[in-house]
């Protein structure tokens, strides 16, 4: 081989060599994801189980916590607290407990964490469209004419129905008792009774459907909110950062928007 066609060829070897390296470098890194690349959100899926009084504030605060919780989705289950605990006590699964009353809530240590009270609310007397019996205090519920409902006392807020009512001396013959704060309610909106002890906050979501009496604080009852994880959680952590967050201040602010006392 003459030495031309050697210069050729070493040329030619020289130039295919350094054209497959960065090739190489380059199918190497394929093989990595990016450094900076973001980590994809843990999906969970949490399940709380709460009064019947925190229904349309809870949708609300579900929504901003899943917001700022990526990946995190929240699935309510509302009732009468005498219901959830009795769920509780079943074994239902569930992550989350929130209850209208510490009674309820201190009757299920044995399933739950460490409570924490997230807010607090007060009663008042809801009174049908146009309040035709000018209704405008407590011992008014008392005439035999009024149809009032009440919550079944075995309910947080019929057992503080009973508790204002005693404490006053007012006899009331209710014509339904129900299962829920939600009840009561509907039963006056709907004019199937005159009047109803019912909390601040349902009563101001019924706008326009009923008139709202309020009852002074020497005669009212305050409602404790207290939440807590469920031992029986299969998402423990997740569970006990959305009892925690529930009193920040950015859920705190959701609560009190809706009426809630500062817990």
């Amino acid at each position: 081989m003459s030495p031309t066609m050697i210069r050729r060829r070493t040329a030619t070897v020289a130039l295919t060599a350094a054209l497959l390296v960065p090739l190489a470098a380059c199918g190497k890194g394929d093989d990595k994801p990016a450094a900076d690349a973001a980590p994809t959100p843990k999906a969970v899926n949490l399940t709380v189980l709460a009064a019947s009084s925190l229904t349309d504030v809870f949708k609300t605060a579900g929504a901003e916590y899943e917001k700022t919780h990526p990946g995190t989705k929240i699935t309510f289950s509302f009732a009468g607290s005498q219901e959830l605990a009795a769920q509780v006590k079943q074994g239902a699964p569930a992550d989350a407990l929130v209850t209208a009353d510490t009674k309820t809530m201190d009757g299920l240590k044995a399933e739950t964490g460490d409570a924490t009270v997230i807010a607090k609310n007060r009663l008042v007397i809801a009174a049908g469209k146009a309040n035709p019996f000018k209704i405008d205090e407590l011992k008014d519920l008392a005439d035999a004419k009024i149809k009032v409902v009440l919550a079944a006392p075995e309910v947080p807020v019929g057992r503080y129905s009973k508790q204002i009512l005693d404490a006053q001396k007012i006899e009331v013959k209710p014509v339904s008792q129900e299962p829920n704060v939600r009840a009561v309610l509907s039963k006056v909106e709907l004019g199937e009774a005159d009047a109803g002890l019912v909390y601040r906050t349902d009563s101001a979501k019924s706008g326009d459907k009923v008139v709202t009496v309020d009852i002074p604080d020497g005669q009212n009852a305050v409602a404790s909110y207290p939440a807590a994880t469920l031992k029986a959680s299969k998402n423990a952590e997740d569970a006990a950062a959305f009892v925690t967050w529930l009193s920040t201040p950015e859920a705190q602010k959701i609560l009190q928007d809706a009426g809630f006392q500062k817990a």
